[in-house]
C-alpha cells in the first residue's frame, strides 16, 4: 500500500493481508516486552485538526511499539488556529523530515487531497474526516468479528486467511452522521459480509439505498428476521446534530425505546451475537449498562485491537508491504 485513504480502496486480499497481519501483531502484545525494532528511526506525525482521544493514543501506542518516533500535532494552539493553511502545515512537517502523516480532519477529503496534491511525499493514512471514512476502525471492527466469528474468540487462530464471507452484520443508530458506518459497509461489503443498516429516516443519509447494504427502520424485525452474527450500536452524535438545528428524532427517551440495544433486545440476540460499539458510549441512548457491560460485549476488546489493527497498517506503508495499483 502507498496511502489508507478509504475502506472502499481496499481489495479483498489487501484487506485480508492486514487483517492477517494484525493477528501478528496482536500476538506480541501478549508479550512481556510489548516493543519490535520494525519502524526504529522513523518518524510518525499525528496530524489531528479534529478532537480525538482513542484514535489519537492508539495510533500513538502503535507508533511506539514499533519504535517509531512520534510527534503528536493538534490543532488548537498551533498555527493552525491562527490561520494556517494545510497546505503550509503539510510543507511544514515534510521540511521537518516526517516519514508518514496520520490525519483527522473534520472536512471530508482533507487526507486525499494530502496525499495527491504533492505537499508531501510520505504515506498518508487517514483517521476520520468529517461524515466520510475512518478506515482503520472498519478494519479493527472486521478483525475483532473475524476473531469470534471465524477463529471461534481463539486469539490463537483469529481466523487467519479468511474472510468474513456469509456473516450477517446488523448496524444500528446514526448512519447520517457516522463515518464508521460508511467505512464498515464498505469493508464488510468487501470481505463478503450481509451487511444491514437500521436507523430512523432522519438519521440516513440521501443515497443510502445505492450502498452495498440492506436498510431498515425496524430494529426488533431486523434481529427477528436477520439473526445477526455481530450487532453494532452507533453512537448518536449530538455534537453534529446540534449545529444542524437538531429534530433528528422526538427525544432521547424515544430513540432509546425504538433502536436502543436493552435487556430485552439483548436476550432477542442469536447466543453467539457479539455487540460491539465504535465508542465513545452514550450509556443508556443507543446501548443500555447490561449490554455494554455483558459477557458477549467487545467493546473493549475492540479498543485493543484498534492498536494492533494500527501497528499493522503502519508497518505494511512503512516496512512491510507492497505497493499495488489500487492503493495509490
Amino acid at each position: 500500500m502507498r496511502h489508507l485513504l478509504s475502506a472502499a480502496d481496499l481489495s479483498r486480499a489487501e484487506a485480508i493481508e492486514i487483517l492477517d497481519t494484525t493477528a501478528t501483531m496482536a500476538a506480541t502484545q501478549s508479550r512481556e516486552i510489548k516493543k519490535l525494532p520494525a519502524l526504529r528511526g522513523l518518524t510518525v506525525v499525528n496530524l489531528f485538526f479534529e478532537d480525538s482521544t482513542r484514535t489519537r493514543i492508539s495510533f500513538e501506542a502503535a507508533a511506539k511499539r514499533l519504535s517509531a518516533d512520534v510527534i503528536n500535532f493538534s490543532a488548537k494552539g498551533s498555527s493552525v488556529s491562527k490561520g494556517e493553511s494545510l497546505k503550509d502545515t503539510a510543507l511544514t512537517l515534510a521540511a521537518m523530515g516526517a516519514d508518514a502523516v496520520v490525519i483527522r480532519h473534520q472536512a471530508s477529503g482533507a487526507p486525499h487531497r494530502l496525499a495527491t496534491s504533492g505537499w508531501v511525499r510520505t504515506p498518508v493514512v487517514n483517521a476520520g474526516d468529517g461524515m466520510h471514512q475512518h478506515p482503520t476502525q472498519a478494519l479493527l471492527d472486521a478483525f475483532t468479528m473475524r476473531r469470534h466469528l471465524a477463529g471461534g474468540g481463539d486469539a490463537g487462530t483469529d481466523g487467519v486467511g479468511r474472510d468474513l464471507a456469509g456473516a450477517k452484520v446488523v448496524i444500528v443508530g446514526d448512519v447520517l452522521h457516522s463515518r464508521v458506518a460508511r467505512s464498515n459497509v464498505d469493508l464488510l461489503h468487501t470481505l463478503g459480509a450481509d451487511v444491514t443498516l437500521v436507523a430512523p429516516p432522519t438519521l440516513l443519509p440521501v443515497g443510502v439505498h445505492t450502498w452495498p447494504c440492506a436498510v431498515s427502520y425496524d430494529l426488533d424485525a431486523t434481529i427477528a428476521d436477520v439473526h445477526p452474527d455481530a450487532i453494532m450500536m452507533l453512537r448518536v452524535q449530538r455534537e453534529r446534530m446540534s449545529s444542524a438545528g437538531g429534530g433528528f428524532f422526538p427525544s432521547p427517551m424515544e430513540y432509546s425505546r425504538r433502536y436502543g440495544l436493552d435487556g430485552t433486545r439483548l436476550a432477542a440476540l442469536p447466543e453467539h451475537c457479539v455487540v460491539m460499539h465504535p465508542g465513545p458510549m452514550n450509556r443508556g441512548l443507543e446501548i443500555s449498562a447490561k449490554a455494554a457491560d455483558s459477557p458477549r460485549s467487545t467493546i473493549v476488546e475492540q479498543v485493543a485491537n484498534g492498536v494492533a489493527v494500527r501497528m499493522a497498517v503502519l508497518y505494511l506503508l512503512l516496512a512491510g508491504g507492497t505497493e499495488t495499483e489500487g492503493s495509490r
